[in-house]
């Protein structure tokens, strides 16, 4: 039997290498931000939409290496909202000639190795917004390597077991 041209496929990751350890903390109102702490996230992966010539939604192994690309550069960093406007961030030169990175927040101060921050053009490090930053990110290197999404693309960003955001975009 044919397929009917006019239906919906999807193609799922869920992949045990699509973790990564990170440090970050959100400002959860105008007055009030959270400790610095970490998570192991996890990072799962929808594209729905017609198939190509092929019997193909997408190529599970180029959609396969473009998240990990990303999940490694998320991997063992001090994710930092470049974004938030309750936020003070710069970058200097510390004492031992290393770059640096200050957070200011009202009276709190944090410094850390440059080299060990992920800077994201973000509001807050929160799951969902790691999603959408992480769906654009998969977007653009999939679009670049000859590989465009065809259809909806989903992702979600659990924080712990059972604790997750998401973004769903067309």
């Amino acid at each position: 039997m044919p397929l009917q041209s006019s239906s919906t496929y999807r193609v799922r990751l869920r992949k045990a290498v699509h973790v990564f350890s990170a440090g970050h903390f959100i400002t959860l109102n105008d007055t009030l931000c959270e400790p610095i702490h970490g998570h192991n996230w996890t990072v799962a992966v929808d594209v729905d939409g017609p198939l190509d010539a092929h019997g193909m939604v997408v190529d599970f192994i180029a959609l396969r290496d473009a998240v990990t690309a990303i999940v490694q550069s998320l991997d063992h960093r001090m994710l930092l909202p470049t974004a938030n406007p309750l936020l003070e961030l710069s970058q200097a030169t510390g004492p031992g000639g290393n770059e640096e990175v200050t957070i200011r927040y009202q009276q709190r101060r944090w410094v850390f190795p440059a080299d060990e921050c992920m800077l994201l053009p973000i509001v807050n490090t929160t799951a969902e917004l790691l999603a959408d930053w992480i769906g654009q990110q998969l977007i653009n290197r999939l679009a670049a390597s000859g590989t465009p999404l065809p259809g909806r693309l989903d992702i979600e960003v659990d924080e712990c077991l059972g604790q997750s955001g998401g973004r769903q975009a067309s």
